[in-house]
C-alpha cells in the first residue's frame, strides 16, 4: 500500500483561459503553487495583467506568460496557439478551458448573437484548443485537459438557454476526448462548480444587500439557496480540484467530472 503525494508539477506548462480574474485566476495560482509554469489569458489592461504576472511569479516562483485573444473568434484561437507554440515548442502539458460569460433571457427574446457568442466561447473554443494541443500531449505521453463546466452541465435553469446548452455540450466533449485519448497518457475531465465566491459573486451580493435592505450575509444566502449546504464554493477549492486532476492519484480518472455545488444537483 502507498499514498500519493499531491501533484508537484515542476516543468509542466499550463494554459488557463479566462484567468485574469475569478475562478481562472484561482486555478492559475493553484497550479503555480505546484511548480507549474502558467500561461494566463483573459481581459484586463496591460498594467493589470503585468501586475498579476508579477504577483504570481513573486508568490510562487513560477514562470508566468500572458497570451491574449478573443476566444469566441477562430482566427484569434489560431494566433493564440501559434504564439504558445513559439513560447513552448513542445506545446502544453495542461489545458484548462475556463473562459466563460453569462447572458440571461427567455428564449423568445434571447438575442441570436448572444447565443452564438456563448456557444463559441464556452463550447467551440474548447474544441479548437483541444484539437490544437492534444496531438503534442499524445506525443509526450502525458497531458491533462480540464474543462470547466458547471452544475448547469447537469441541470438546467430557466432563461439560461445558451449557458446551459454550452455546459451540457462541454460534458459531451469531455467524454469524447477522454475516449479518443485513452491509453495515450492524456486524460480529459470536467469540473462542475455551483456558485463560486468570486469578486463578481461578492459584487452581486453587495448590490442585492443594498437593493433589498438586508445584510451582506443574507444576500449571499439568497444567491446560493440552491446549494443544500447554503454556502458558496471557494475559488481555492476549485483550484485544488483542478490540481487533483493533474495528480498521479487521478491518472485513472478520465471522461468524468468533479461536481462542487454544495449538494445542488443531489436534489
Amino acid at each position: 500500500m502507498y499514498f500519493y503525494v499531491l501533484a508537484q508539477l515542476h516543468g509542466k506548462v499550463a494554459l488557463i483561459t479566462g484567468s485574469t480574474s475569478g475562478i481562472g485566476k484561482g486555478i492559475a495560482e493553484g497550479l503555480a503553487n505546484r511548480g507549474c509554469d502558467v500561461i494566463l489569458n483573459g481581459f484586463g489592461t496591460e498594467n493589470e495583467i503585468n501586475l498579476l504576472k508579477t504577483e504570481i511569479n513573486k508568490e510562487y516562483g513560477s514562470k508566468v506568460d500572458f497570451v491574449g485573444g478573443d476566444l469566441s473568434k477562430s482566427e484569434d484561437i489560431i494566433k493564440l496557439s501559434q504564439e504558445i507554440y513559439k513560447l513552448y515548442p513542445s506545446g502544453l502539458d495542461i489545458l484548462v478551458n475556463n473562459a466563460g460569460i453569462q447572458y440571461v433571457s427567455p428564449i423568445e427574446s434571447f438575442p441570436p448573437e448572444k447565443w452564438d457568442l456563448l456557444i463559441n466561447l464556452m463550447l467551440t473554443a474548447p474544441f479548437h484548443l483541444i484539437q490544437r494541443f492534444l496531438p503534442s500531449m499524445k506525443t509526450k505521453g502525458w497531458g491533462r485537459i480540464i474543462n470547466m463546466s458547471s452544475a448547469h452541465g447537469h441541470v438546467a435553469s430557466p432563461n439560461k438557454s445558451a449557458y446551459v446548452s454550452a455546459k451540457h455540450g462541454l460534458m459531451g466533449l469531455t467524454k469524447t476526448v477522454a475516449l479518443e485519448a485513452a491509453g495515450t497518457g492524456v486524460t480529459c475531465n470536467a469540473v462542475c462548480p455551483g456558485y463560486v465566491e468570486t469578486p463578481l459573486f461578492i459584487h452581486q451580493a453587495r448590490d442585492r444587500s443594498k437593493q433589498q435592505g438586508i445584510t451582506f450575509e443574507e444576500a449571499k444566502k439568497q444567491i446560493v439557496q440552491v446549494h443544500a449546504t447554503g454556502e458558496p464554493v471557494s475559488v481555492d477549492q476549485v483550484g485544488e480540484a483542478v490540481c487533483f486532476l493533474c495528480s498521479p492519484a487521478a491518472s485513472q480518472m478520465t471522461g468524468t467530472s468533479i461536481t462542487m455545488d454544495g449538494g445542488w444537483t443531489a436534489r
